[in-house]
C-alpha cells in the first residue's frame, strides 16, 4: 500500500504527525509511507526513517511575495504525485484544513482521507470524509484520520519522534565550549514572539537564572526571535532580550539565531522552559524535556490539546499571564527535569495566577 501523508502546517504540527507515520509503518505491514510537506516543515522528516519519500513543495506566497516559479513547480509536482498512483492520501491534521484537503486531493489517489464538516465542499474525490474532532490531544485526533484503514489505535500512543542532524549538535558543542558552557550544564529559556501573556518578566528571567545557577549550577542560555516585536509576519523578541542581556550575569546569555542552533542547543540542554510554540514540541521530544508554559487556555491554545508530548514534558498553565506566575510553581515544575535524564511519566502542572 502507497500512503501519502499531507502536511502543511508548522514544523512543531509535523512533528506531532510523526507517531501517525510510524504506526501506520508498523500496523499495515509492508506499506509505503511519503510526507507531502513545504519548504519551512519538510525537514522535521527529512530522516525519518518512517518515510519513503518526502516531497518538499515550495511556497507560493512569502514574506508577502508571490513565488511565480515556486507556483510552476507546485504544478509540475502535482504530475508527479498523480504517476505515483498512491492508494491513500491523508489530510494529516486534528480539524479541518481546506488547504490540506484540496492539496491531498490533487494527488488523485484512489481514496483520499480528512475531516471535513461538509465534504461535498470538495466533490467525490473525498472519499473517506470524518467529522473533526472536539477534544482529545492533537496527536490523537491525528490518529482518528487512519480508522478507515481499519487500523485500531495502538495500546500505546507513539511519542512524536526527532533527531537533530549531527551538525547541528556539533555546533551547538563549539558554541558551547567557545562560550565556556559544559553540555548538560545549562537550562534553555525561551521568550514568545507572538503572545505577550507568555513572556516572562525581565525580574522574572533574572531571578529564575540566579536560582538555577545557585540550586543546580546551570546556566540559562536565552532563546529569542530575532526582529522587531511589530512585524506582523515575522514576530521577533529583540527588544526584550537586549533588555534582560544587558549587564546579565555571566550565567546568563543569549543564543545564536536561527531553528538549528535552538534544536541543537535545546538537544544537549538539562532542560528546557519555553512558551506553548514549535519548538516546545522538539524539545519536549530531547533528551532533556520541557516545562512547556499556557497561559490563557479558554483564548490561546490548551494542553489539553496541544501540551508537549515525551517522557521528560510538563505543562504549566497560568490563568493570565507568565508574568504572574509565582517562582515556587515554576521551580516545582522544573524539580523533576533537572535531575539525571531518566523517567518515562509525562507530567502536567497547574498553576493559578
Amino acid at each position: 500500500m502507497k500512503i501519502l501523508v499531507v502536511k502543511r502546517d508548522k514544523i512543531g504540527d509535523l512533528l506531532l504527525t510523526t507517531p501517525l507515520i510510524a504506526h501506520l509503518r508498523h500496523a499495515l505491514p509492508g506499506a509505503r509511507v511519503d510526507v507531502l510537506a513545504n519548504d519551512y516543515n519538510a525537514w522535521v522528516v527529512a530522516d525519518n526513517p518512517d518515510v519513503e519519500r518526502v516531497w518538499v513543495y515550495r511556497r507560493t506566497r512569502h514574506a508577502g511575495a508571490v513565488r511565480v516559479g515556486a507556483a510552476l513547480g507546485q504544478i509540475r509536482q502535482f504530475f508527479a504525485l498523480r504517476g505515483e498512483h498512491f492508494d491513500v492520501a491523508i489530510a494529516a491534521g486534528g480539524k479541518e484544513s481546506p488547504r490540506a484537503i484540496r492539496r491531498a486531493l490533487a494527488a488523485h489517489a484512489a481514496r483520499t482521507i480528512a475531516y471535513a464538516q461538509q465534504p461535498h465542499r470538495y466533490g467525490r474525490r473525498l472519499t473517506d470524509a470524518l467529522p473533526p474532532p472536539v477534544s482529545g490531544h492533537e496527536v490523537e485526533r491525528i490518529f482518528g484520520l487512519v480508522a478507515p484503514l481499519g487500523v485500531a489505535m495502538p495500546a500505546v500512543v507513539p511519542l512524536p519522534q526527532f533527531r537533530p542532524p549531527q551538525r547541528w549538535l556539533d555546533d551547538a558543542r563549539q558554541w558551547l565550549a567557545a562560550a565556556g558552557i559544559a553540555s548538560d550544564a545549562y537550562v534553555v529559556l525561551g521568550l514568545s514572539a507572538r503572545d505577550a501573556p507568555k513572556v516572562p518578566s525581565r525580574e522574572q528571567v533574572l531571578r529564575w537564572a540566579a536560582r538555577l545557577q545557585r540550586e543546580s549550577g546551570c546556566a540559562t542560555l536565552l532563546q529569542f526571535t530575532p526582529g522587531d516585536a511589530g512585524n506582523a509576519l515575522y514576530p521577533g523578541s529583540d527588544a526584550l532580550a537586549r533588555e534582560i542581556l544587558a549587564g546579565a550575569p555571566p550565567f546568563l546569555r543569549g543564543t545564536p539565531d536561527g531553528l538549528p542552533a535552538a534544536i541543537g542547543l535545546i538537544w544537549l540542554a538539562r532542560t528546557s522552559v519555553l512558551p506553548d510554540s514549535g519548538l516546545m514540541h522538539f524539545a519536549a521530544a530531547s533528551p532533556g524535556g520541557v516545562v512547556g508554559l499556557f497561559v490563557d487556555c479558554a483564548r490561546l491554545s490548551s494542553p489539553a490539546q496541544w501540551g508537549p508530548r515525551g517522557p521528560r514534558a510538563v505543562a504549566l498553565e497560568a490563568h493570565r499571564a507568565v508574568a504572574a506566575l509565582d517562582d515556587a510553581a515554576v521551580f516545582a515544575a522544573l524539580a523533576p527535569l533537572l535531575t539525571a535524564r531518566t523517567g518515562d511519566t509525562p507530567l502536567r502542572r497547574s498553576a493559578a495566577t
